[in-house]
Formats: C-alpha cells, structure tokens, sequence
C-alpha cells in the first residue's frame, strides 16, 4: 500500500501509508515542545518488561518497502516490510505495515461511530489527501477501545511469524484540527508498544520527527522513515535511534542524499511512490 508521503502532487489514491509534516511544522513542533502545554503533564506508560524479549532489525542492512505487494526479495536484502495481508519472507527480518491512527476509506464503516473522529458538527474529521477517517483517540477510555482493535492486527503480525510492527499515521494529530494532541498520539502508541512486545514483536515509529524524543515513554524500538534525506531529516532519527533507522527515499536526488550522508550507517532504498512490484509499469527499486 502506497506511502502517503509519496504523492505531493495528484495522482490516483492509494490504500494506505504515512504522511509526513512540512518542515516548517515539524520546525515549529520542536521549538515548542511538541505540542500542547498539557502534554508535559501526561505520565508515560512506566517500564516495559517485555521490551527485552523482542528482536530488533539489524543496522546498516539491505532493506526493501514491499507494503504495496509483496513479492521475493531482491539479493542482498535482509529486512522487508509487507503490509498486514501479507506473508513474511522466509528467513529475513520482517515488519508487518498497519495502518493505525485512521481508518481506511473501505474500512470505516467498520469502526463503531464513536470511535471516529468528529468534529463540532459531528462530521468525521478525514485525510483528505487519502480519503481515510481519523481515529478517536483523544481519550483514555477510546484509546483503550481502539487499541483493542489495532492489537488484534498485531497479534495477526505475530501468528504469521513477522519480527516487528510499523504503525502508521503517528502524525495524524496534526490533521486534526487541534482535536487530538501530541499527547494523545504519544499515549495510544505506548499501548500498542506494550502489546507488540508482549506478542514478542519489536515497534517501529513511522516518521513523525518531532516525537522523536518521546521514545522513552513510547517505547518505540528502531525508526522506518519516509524521505528523511530530502527533508534533512536522517541524522536525527540517527540519533534518537541509535542508527537502528530504515529510510524509503522516492527520488533519486534524494537517494544520492542519503546514501552520502549515511549510506554507512542506515538502512537505504529507493521505491517508486506507489510503492509497486516488479512487472509494474512504474516500479523502480534502487540501492545503488
């Protein structure tokens, strides 16, 4: 499923993916603390003592973005990420895609009415840019209720042998309308943290630079990032991450940026932005 990061620019819709924050948002984000003035005050989600017990993605690895189909694995590759539907690859490292703080467009009617996001006229509030509903997680009780929903995909990444989870839509409180926080976010991912680990699965964190430094209370594991070369964006999830980082970049210009400034430290591949497989008229994969 195509990366939302990817399309800036029409283009046919895509399933599912990530966005991305403009640098100056992420900019401003940083400046302020990430958010709101009662964010500070939210506690963490405290030890996790089955953190330990996961496998983490190895650094500096081959690495090829298969959400939009899986298909085998170039030579030379070591991790891959699959969307949820999928099956892992055979002895590789293995991340399971979902799509965890909004619905998809087809999906929606499947969440209880509550659980989507509402505005002050009781609209959902959606992504216009890909169609998809936010979810309500912008209380204890409804991130628990959601929560529920997303583990149950996990524990479908556990059965089927993945070794990691890679959440997306991590920013989507900043599509919100100010009706979800950094908080917020921060808060519904440390659950599904502690479930992923409990189910012996490592969690990634999708982008979202400016909660970077939340990672204590997160509990996020290693970093999968979109474009992290073209945004100057890769030495920073290099240090939050312990260089423990998987960068799609979606251009060649910003391939060559990466693979300069970090081509012996990161995880680096370039796809084509719909994400597709070989035989397909736009496929493109390159690690040079």
């Amino acid at each position: 499923m195509p990366a939302k990061r990817a399309v800036r620019t029409g283009g046919p819709v895509p399933a599912t993916g990530a966005r991305i924050l403009t640098v100056l948002v992420s900019t401003a984000l940083l400046l302020t603390g990430c958010g709101s003035p009662g964010d500070a005050a939210r506690p963490g989600p405290g030890p996790d003592p089955t953190a330990s017990s996961v496998r983490l993605p190895p650094r500096h690895a081959g690495f090829d973005y298969q959400i939009g189909g899986g298909y085998p694995p170039p030579a030379g590759v070591r991790v891959v990420s699959r969307d949820r539907t999928a099956s892992p690859a055979p002895g590789l490292y293995n991340i399971c895609y979902v799509n965890a703080f909004q619905a998809q467009p087809d999906e929606a009617a499947a969440w209880p009415a509550d659980l989507l996001l509402r505005d002050a006229h009781g609209e959902p509030v959606v992504d216009e840019d890909w169609g998809e509903p936010l979810l309500d997680i912008s209380t204890a009780a409804k991130r628990r209720r959601v929560a529920e929903r997303v583990d149950r995909w996990i524990d479908g990444c556990a059965d089927k042998g993945f070794d990691a989870v890679e959440p997306d839509n991590y920013d989507s409180y900043t599509r919100s309308g100010k009706l979800l926080t950094a908080g917020d976010a921060t808060a519904f991912i440390a659950l599904l943290s502690r479930h992923a680990h409990a189910r012996h699965l490592a969690i990634a964190q999708k982008n979202t630079l400016e909660l970077a430094d939340r990672r204590q209370r997160t509990g996020l594991d290693f970093a999968l990032v979109e474009e992290c070369a073209e945004w100057d964006e890769c030495g920073a999830y290099a240090d939050a991450f312990d260089d423990r980082v998987l960068v799609v970049e979606y251009t060649d210009g910003g391939l060559r940026k990466a693979l300069a400034g970090f081509g012996d430290r990161l995880s680096i591949v370039r796809r084509d932005r719909a994400v597709s497989t070989p035989g397909s008229a736009g496929y493109v994969r390159e690690v040079r």
